[in-house]
């Protein structure tokens, strides 16, 4: 008798276990660690929205990531995706349902990846910014930092709700400019030593017991 097959019915499904690159984040120590609180869900969506400011074509890059880092049972497709993203409030095409932890992870690991791809043209930038600001040139007599801040700005515009009070406080171009220069800061965050557990940590900042 082979007491294996007896043990373990054909048809019995094999439980999935997460993949094995979301044990490198730690999980939050925030009550209900099942979903992410308010400001993360935010943080997310913004960080990938700086870099589909940077690169063109990066909902497509999410979802390949998605499937080489092994993750496609958590980001199955653009409408999954979208999803996952509207669950920002500050978002027109808001969705009332919660964002998990393990989807959070995954986005996070992907936005990580992206952003040590993007580590030469994020550095370049913050370089430029920098040079401009201490000299107080306006930002738009760069073109490459213009276009960055041009497509960050029509983005947000876009697909944020001007009557979220979030969204209201940030109502000037100058305004706009200074986010998107605050999350190329924290895409350099991302690359660096660690930057992908530090970065995690600190959308957990405040909510943490």
């Amino acid at each position: 008798m082979n007491v294996s097959a007896s043990l373990t019915p054909y048809n019995s499904p094999i439980p999935q276990s997460p993949p094995m690159i979301l044990d490198t984040l730690p999980d939050p120590a925030i009550e209900g660690q099942a979903s992410c609180p308010r400001k993360t869900r935010v943080q997310i969506d913004l960080i990938l929205l700086a870099i589909e400011a940077l690169e063109l074509g990066s909902s497509e890059a999410i979802l390949s990531f998605a499937q080489e880092l092994e993750l496609k049972g958590i980001i199955k497709d653009r409408v999954n995706l979208w999803r996952m993203r509207s669950t920002n409030p500050l978002r027109r095409a808001h969705i009332r349902r919660s964002l998990t932890i393990t989807e959070a992870k995954a986005l996070v690991v992907i936005a990580c990846y992206l952003a040590r791809r993007l580590t030469v043209v994020i550095r370049q930038l913050l370089m430029i910014y920098q040079q401009l600001d201490e000299k107080q040139i306006p930002l738009e007599q760069n073109l490459r930092l213009s276009n960055y801040l041009e497509r960050f700005r029509a983005h947000f515009k876009s697909r944020m709700n001007p009557r979220r009070s979030g969204v209201m406080a940030l109502n000037s171009d100058e305004k706009l400019d200074e986010l998107a220069i605050d999350l190329l800061g924290k895409l350099l965050f991302c690359t660096g030593t660690a930057g992908m557990q530090r970065f995690w940590i600190s959308l957990f900042d405040g909510e943490v017991e």
